[in-house]
């Protein structure tokens, strides 16, 4: 589906950023930085006085030190900028609770149940759903087999559409690991009409 057309005359407000960067160090571990920034694009009212234009209402870092199990030894979160300074950043270690999750096992259920609410920080807590597969992109040809060299299957496949086991572009290129019988089934279900029967 296309993107619905931009408006010309739209003028921009506001401007939410979030970035995800993951660092190898040399002792095996990894580091995930996850930042958040809200800044508008005029002046607004908070609760300590006016935030100019282009200052940030957010700014917001939470850091996770994994292993390569994508298990979470550290976690801390450090607020930059806040609408409501020295309440918003008075969640105490909060984000500390994240050690011992892992981000592949019921990671996101975990999260809001550690985190979630006035627990902690919303914007916090909402870009720890970015994290797992930010990590697997970080880990993508390093420490995940993406080519299936091995006996196992990429760890890619059979995790989107595009990647299906049975579809076109595992058939193509990653063919050791194309299920043709799975393909068979499928283009037979759809040419079955609704009642099953084979349509003509």
């Amino acid at each position: 589906m296309p993107l619905p057309a931009a408006s010309p005359t739209r003028q921009l407000k506001h401007h939410r950023a979030i970035s995800v960067t993951v660092f190898a160090r040399d002792d095996g571990l990894w580091e995930v930085d996850a930042r958040i920034t809200d800044i508008k694009t005029h002046p607004i009212s908070t609760a300590n006085g006016v935030r100019p234009a282009g200052e940030p209402v957010h700014d917001l870092l939470l850091r996770l030190v994994v292993d390569t199990r994508f298990n979470i030894l550290e976690a801390g979160a450090e607020s930059r900028a806040t609408p409501y300074p020295g309440h918003c950043n008075q969640h105490g270690d909060a984000y500390g609770r994240l050690a011992g999750l892992n981000l592949m096992q019921g990671f996101k259920r975990a999260l809001r149940e550690r985190v979630g609410g006035v627990r902690g920080c919303t914007h916090l807590t909402e870009m720890g759903d970015l994290l797992p597969t930010a990590v697997v992109q970080a880990f993508a040809g390093e420490v995940l087999d993406t080519h299936g060299q091995g006996d196992e299957p990429p760890f890619q496949l059979d995790r989107c559409h595009a990647l299906v086991t049975d579809g076109e572009v595992v058939r193509l290129h990653y063919p050791r690991w194309f299920r043709q019988a799975a393909a068979d089934e499928t283009a037979a279900k759809l040419r079955a009409g609704p009642a099953g029967s084979i349509s003509r």
